[in-house]
């Protein structure tokens, strides 16, 4: 009778760590939504040290937040592996993969606008570094949509049945 019950225990303890594994990717990305904002406040305390910038500061503030962004992709890249071998969910570490590439592509893109600002800062009357603000801020916003509609595609997926 014992023996009966047993596969049904390994399938709850399946299911709730399958569920563990969906939420600690979310919480992973809440914690890059923090780095972020931490990046830009930090940004904008650098540009605030203008004309003579405190590179040493802003400097130890990439190094920190390069990091953290290292070490976030690690963990999420552990759960694209665990539901892959573990779950034999191919589809989400698809989603997962796309993730990553899209959160690449935004840290670049942050980059891109730190040192477009700076520069439209350092040069007032050039319009053409405002603009290039505007674009990358564009690229940004449609960068996110991506990210929001990857993560999408991935809590409806995680929600089907196996």
């Amino acid at each position: 009778m014992i023996e009966n019950k047993l596969p049904l225990i390994s399938n709850v303890m399946s299911s709730t760590d399958f569920k563990a594994l969906v939420q600690r990717l979310y919480a992973l990305q809440e914690e890059r939504v923090e780095a972020y904002k931490l990046f830009n406040e930090g940004h904008e305390a650098y540009l605030r040290t203008g004309p003579h910038y405190d590179f040493e500061h802003y400097k130890q503030l990439v190094h920190e937040i390069t990091k953290a962004f290292s070490g976030i992709s690690k963990k999420v890249l552990d759960i694209k592996e665990r539901l892959n071998q573990d779950f034999d969910r191919t589809d989400l570490a698809a989603h997962i993969e796309q993730l990553q590439n899209k959160e690449k592509v935004k840290l670049e893109l942050t980059a891109k606008l730190q040192l477009a600002k700076q520069s439209a800062q350092d040069h007032p009357d050039d319009e053409g570094c405002q603009e290039k603000v505007q674009e990358i801020r564009h690229d940004i916003i449609k960068n996110q949509q991506a990210l929001s509609e990857i993560l999408q595609d991935l809590k409806f997926d995680s929600e089907e049945p196996e």
